[in-house]
């Protein structure tokens, strides 16, 4: 399951919709709409920390003056939702052999929460 990419800015919970790529020789940072796949050195942004990314003194930043739209939903996006449906509407799993009655005494062992309840002369 692909999950959605989020801003690199540390504790930023925000989805990514911006690339940053800095050309270290032209002394350039270049902010443009979300690259198709992460990479290593590049760093996706949110609206926010796109708009308000400032760059060293002397360095000049380009920034596109476009949208920043998120990325559409991908085929793996759509699967992963129904997988997440489907898990959901499954039935609760059967209890362990050893939950239920114990047919020889005549008394319940189960469990409760954390406990176990073992019957009497055990």
């Amino acid at each position: 399951m692909r999950s959605t990419r989020r801003c690199s800015r540390n504790g930023c919970p925000r989805q990514a919709v911006a690339t940053l790529t800095y050309v270290y020789n032209e002394s350039t940072a270049v902010v443009g709409p979300l690259a198709a796949f992460a990479e290593p050195h590049t760093y996706d942004l949110c609206e926010p920390h796109a708009r308000s990314l400032t760059a060293p003194r002397g360095w000049e930043v380009v920034r596109h003056e476009g949208a920043f739209d998120p990325p559409p939903p991908t085929t793996d996006d759509l699967v992963a939702l129904a997988e997440a449906v489907r898990e959901a509407a499954r039935p609760a799993p059967r209890p362990p052999a050893d939950d239920l009655p114990d047919p020889h005494r005549g008394q319940q062992a189960g469990r409760r929460g954390h406990l176990r309840v073992i019957p009497p002369g055990r």
